[in-house]
């Protein structure tokens, strides 16, 4: 189910609490790190945004957190951090708060900050 949080803080409010700390956590890295980009909601979770094109979001699933990095050059680019992880095109699969390496997740961001490849 989509969420209809009108903001991203809203969006974490409603979450699960054992999932509140860990969201807000991503939150932050992504203001910090993606300087420049517009936070906004879209399909129902958090999207960073560069020019108008999403390149990053989360989401609080029902099984897992999800983060998405539409940039697949990024995650070739880290996929030895990314090693016995559960995940998908461009999504990554938290199925535990506690799973989140978040200095991994900074990398991430990075290399999309940085990247000038095209998102998938």
């Amino acid at each position: 189910m989509q969420s209809k949080a009108a903001d991203v803080a809203a969006y974490i409010e409603e979450a699960p609490p054992d999932r509140q700390t860990a969201l807000a956590r991503l939150r932050t890295l992504c203001l910090e790190t993606l300087s420049g980009y517009e936070e906004r909601m879209e399909y129902g979770m958090p999207v960073y945004a560069c020019n108008g094109i999403g390149e990053v979001s989360f989401a609080s699933q029902k099984q897992y957190i999800s983060l998405y990095i539409l940039k697949r050059e990024v995650l070739d680019a880290h996929s030895e951090l990314l090693q016995g992880i559960n995940m998908g095109k461009s999504c990554i699969r938290y199925r535990k708060p506690a799973q989140i390496d978040f200095d991994v997740v900074e990398k991430l961001l990075v290399g999309t900050r940085e990247s000038a490849g095209a998102v998938c």
